[in-house]
């Protein structure tokens, strides 16, 4: 089996400084879909970007809340919704569906979460039961489809980590794929406009998602680029 990746751009719609990030690596790099946090400040934009520019595929990043960590623990900077009442998550869960669907007039093409809430339960058993509603992939859920979130700026407990998402690492990254389909994350964006624990990152991880190396490492490869859209022909992929 070959290898094949599709390059996901979290947090769309979230800022207008991610916005443009996010367009620019679609544009000038190897970003082929992203995940729309519906309740963003910038999301009308984002979809509206994405209506009239449909090769990049557009999910839903569903937003419960964010933490940061401070002084050797994760605090809480906002929280949406009470994480352990599975009617309030699924409330919310589906009202931003809902705002998703109509921003981008059809339904997401696949599931994720901001700082991957729906791993846990019972966030998971709702996102995961919506996604089949959908038929779309769920990140971290859905079999034949490899995550790999390697590509990030920080270390586990927030402390800056550059090094790991320079051009060098991304290639790097690419190489070492499995075969089959692999969803690889990343949050390009301009942090101008953004109070967030992964700002400055941003910007770093847009110049390597554009880097014309990275490119050639795919084609050196043979690593096809796809966007979660494509897998709609490939469906008996998931389902097997």
């Amino acid at each position: 089996m070959g290898r094949a990746v599709i390059v996901n751009a979290d947090d769309f719609g979230q800022s207008a400084g991610i916005n443009r990030g996010i367009v620019e690596a679609h544009e000038r790099g190897i970003v082929t879909s992203a995940s729309l946090m519906a309740r963003g400040e910038a999301a009308s934009a984002a979809a509206a970007y994405a209506r009239a520019r449909p090769q990049l595929s557009v999910g839903l990043h569903i937003d419960l809340g964010e933490s940061v960590f401070r002084d050797g623990e994760w605090v809480p900077v906002y929280e949406r919704v009470n994480r352990q009442d599975p009617r309030e998550l699924e409330t919310e869960i589906r009202a931003q569906l809902s705002i998703c669907r109509e921003l981008l007039g059809h339904d997401p093409t696949h599931l994720d979460s901001h700082q991957h809430v729906h791993i846990e339960e019972p966030v998971r058993s709702i996102v995961d039961s919506i996604g089949r509603e959908l038929g779309v992939p769920v990140r971290h859920c859905s079999p034949h489809l490899c995550y790999d979130g390697r590509f990030y700026g920080q270390t586990g407990t927030g402390d800056p980590w550059p090094e790991n998402i320079s051009a060098a690492r991304l290639m790097e990254f690419l190489r070492d794929l499995s075969d089959g389909v692999t969803e690889m994350s990343c949050h390009p964006g301009y942090a101008d406009d953004l109070v967030t624990m992964y700002g400055a990152e941003r910007e770093t991880e847009l110049y390597a998602l554009c880097d014309p190396g990275v490119r050639r490492v795919m084609a050196e490869q043979g690593i096809e680029l796809i966007a979660f859209s494509d897998l709609l022909s490939r469906r008996h992929v998931l389902q097997e």
